[in-house]
């Protein structure tokens, strides 16, 4: 391989291990002693020895070739945006991680590009799944000990037009909240959207500014929404009354108001009755009753996207479909599982 000499291992002090070395204990242990881009010290010399190793393979640097831990530091600087800080290399693997909550935002056709040039790895976890700070969210290395640095150009060439991968961190946001029904507005069942969407405030570091009770009256419905505006809330949330029965007037009274219908309805289970619009700047969302009752729904697909200061059109929401089938486990492990990957 090149950049590979061997060399009796009393000569090889202070040079750089080409090849792991196994040790084996039979019936006890199985597994390096010394593992390749070890620095070979005085003291390794005898453990070497009583290995049987009397010669080693080191690595000596050539032009045109590099490290895997230089090589994996180039393609983690190249491909790398906001929002990620790195591991030190490890046997040429460098993680990356995120530095704060966010969404995580790969270029895939361009990743895909990296991937096809021998000998480079670059993985990464799906686009526009949510992060908590520090989880592991890619990583990168080269395949052998050492690797044409042209390679690498390829890399930082494909990279050049802007990060491959990078976190868009989430906003701390207000939120208002306008739950719709006569059942509830008159008590004669207890509301249950208020608790479920707490619980899920407090995950998404957000405040809940108010929430109002209205009965399913349109101009009321309007007047409640417009006073969340008025608080100067950044997302409004409106629950209840959105299926297509004649009447759930929830619907209406959003469109009433003027504001941007993106969809109502997605290809999202839970969640097809989902509504989503801006008015005047600010997202406003109808949720479908699953949200209380449903661990993971299109709400959580969505929700930290507008966090992150993303607007979402027609086409993200039909995008949705693909992974958009929440398998409903026993022990909900979202965002580790398909729900929501594309």
């Amino acid at each position: 391989m090149n950049g590979l000499r061997k060399v009796k291992v009393e000569e090889a002090i202070g040079m750089v291990l080409g090849h792991d070395v196994t040790r084996i204990v039979p019936g006890e242990f199985k597994g390096p002693a010394f593992r390749k881009g070890h620095i070979i010290r005085a003291e390794d010399v005898g453990a070497f020895l009583d290995l049987g190793k009397e010669h080693v393979y080191v690595w000596e640097a050539k032009p045109g070739w590099i490290h895997e831990d230089e090589a994996a530091a180039a393609v983690a600087r190249a491909v790398a945006g906001e929002g990620l800080r790195f591991t030190e290399p490890r046997e040429g693997k460098i993680t990356f991680l995120a530095a704060c909550p966010g969404i995580i935002k790969v270029d895939v056709e361009r990743l895909e590009l990296i991937n096809m040039i021998d000998q480079v790895v670059l993985s990464t976890l799906h686009n526009n799944r949510p992060a908590a700070e520090g989880e592991k969210v890619a990583a990168t290395r080269v395949v052998p000990l050492v690797i044409e640095e042209a390679r690498i150009r390829e890399v930082e060439q494909i990279a050049r037009d802007g990060p491959v991968i990078y976190l868009k961190p989430l906003k701390h946001a207000r939120v208002g909240i306008v739950t719709t029904g006569n059942e509830v507005y008159k008590g004669r069942i207890k509301d249950g959207f208020g608790p479920a969407l707490q619980k899920k405030m407090l995950h998404y570091g957000c405040e809940i500014t108010g929430q109002e009770i209205v009965p399913d009256d349109p101009a009321v419905i309007k007047q409640a929404i417009r006073g969340m505006k008025d608080r100067g809330v950044d997302i409004i949330l409106v629950t209840g009354g959105m299926s297509v029965d004649p009447d759930d007037v929830t619907p209406a009274s959003i469109r009433e108001l003027g504001a941007e219908l993106v969809t109502h309805g997605s290809p999202v289970l839970p969640g097809a009755m989902f509504l989503l619009s801006y008015w005047e700047g600010i997202p406003l969302l109808g949720l479908p009753a699953c949200v209380i009752y449903a661990s993971q729904t299109v709400f959580d697909l969505v929700f930290p996207r507008l966090l992150a200061g993303e607007k979402l059109n027609k086409r993200d929401i039909a995008r949705l479909g693909h992974g958009g089938l929440c398998q409903g486990c026993q022990e909900c492990r979202y965002p580790a599982c398909s729900f929501g990957k594309a």
